[in-house]
């Protein structure tokens, strides 16, 4: 089985993260390379930081795709790891020359954007996954397939969130790459805490219930003084088959590093689940609680086809980010024809980018109104 070529945009250069997270999650299953990359928005840059990564480099994306198109460069796929501001345009010439894409989230600045890539991915079936990296942890995948199969019932209630501390001060006015670009309206949107985080809450509460959120009532702070953006998003919402949804998430929570999870109370039992503990899923039953781990043999095929180590090995962040490029890379062999593939989870993707700017932007509506009921 040939391995996949991958493209990168985005990605490199100094205080970066993700990049380097993407790159690891490309290469953990040894059937994707990263070869290419239009890494930084500085032409000269770009390409030094290609050499850093030790792959053909470009001065910008719209000349790593006129390669790809002239056929100097074959690429299967590519990852987008850039602030939210350089999603759109990227992902759209991508799609429209054929190119699957991996994007970071929130798909978009604006709904807008998000269903014109949603349009063009499903008129040129082009496959497009969006880097929710935590639906790609195994036990997130089996509580959807609980609730999907009916094991807890019709859900009644779903609470989902996203407790940070890192920006409690003004950590942006140092320079802090992440911080700055993250609490300026220019590169980040309408909204900093619910655009970032806000928006894993909401995927867990909908992705994994399988119901949409229809209105929204929210409260959105901005606690440190001089920033524009909230730093503190709070939702309740009313689900499409009557459930309440409570989507808090906070970047003011001193101490609280990544605190993101769920709690789903169906009629028949509960699910709960905390990314900082990610083995595991507590199903409640009432009378007895269940506790399943991560490669015990529990996981429907859907989910165990994913798993890399035996049982009681940690499979933690880079492995969920690494299952999403192994959802877009079955969904590309299937789509070239290739025998035995098993088939892809259903991770996120366009619709769910959709949703996802609709929420924030009806968040954001709500709480300019004090409050009032907002449909997405």
């Amino acid at each position: 089985m040939a391995k996949l070529r991958v493209g990168m945009i985005g990605g490199g250069g100094p205080g970066n993260f993700f990049g380097m997270v993407h790159t690891r999650a490309i290469s953990i299953d040894a059937s994707r390379e990263l070869v290419a990359g239009a890494l930084r928005s500085d032409a000269k840059a770009a390409l030094r930081a290609a050499k850093d990564y030790g792959i053909q480099g470009f001065g910008s994306y719209q000349d790593m795709i006129a390669a790809v198109q002239s056929g100097d460069i074959a690429l299967d796929y590519v990852t987008i790891v850039t602030p939210n501001f350089a999603h759109y345009d990227p992902a759209k010439a991508c799609l429209q020359a054929g190119i699957p894409v991996l994007c970071e989230k929130p798909m978009t600045m604006t709904v807008a954007e998000a269903q014109d890539l949603a349009r063009i991915a499903k008129r040129k079936k082009v496959p497009f996954v969006l880097a929710h990296t935590y639906t790609g942890h195994p036990m997130m995948m089996m509580a959807k397939e609980m609730v999907r199969n009916g094991d807890i019932g019709e859900v009644r209630k779903v609470e989902a969130w996203y407790n940070q501390g890192w920006l409690a001060t003004d950590l942006e006015k140092s320079g802090q790459q992440q911080a700055a670009w993250r609490t300026d309206p220019k590169r980040t949107g309408i909204s900093n805490c619910g655009g970032d985080i806000g928006t894993h809450a909401f995927v867990a509460a909908t992705w994994v219930s399988g119901l949409a959120v229809k209105k929204v009532s929210a409260r959105l702070n901005t606690f440190v003084k001089g920033r524009v953006l909230d730093d503190d998003f709070n939702v309740i919402g009313e689900m499409e088959n009557g459930a309440t949804a409570i989507i808090t998430a906070t970047q003011i929570a001193i101490g609280y590093k990544n605190d993101n999870g769920f709690r789903i109370y169906g009629t028949k039992g509960s699910l709960e689940w905390h990314q900082e503990a990610a083995e595991k899923l507590l199903v409640r039953r009432g009378e007895h609680d269940e506790t399943y781990w991560i490669g015990t043999g529990v996981e429907p095929e859907s989910v165990g086809s994913y798993l890399r180590v035996p049982a009681g090995h940690h499979e933690d962040f880079f492995e969920a980010l690494a299952n999403l490029h192994t959802t877009i890379e079955r969904l590309i062999r299937k789509k070239n024809g290739e025998k035995g593939v098993p088939e892809a989870f259903d991770h996120p993707g366009v619709d769910e980018g959709v949703a996802g700017m609709k929420f924030v932007k009806a968040a954001v509506e709500s709480s300019k109104k004090k409050g009032a009921w907002t449909r997405l």
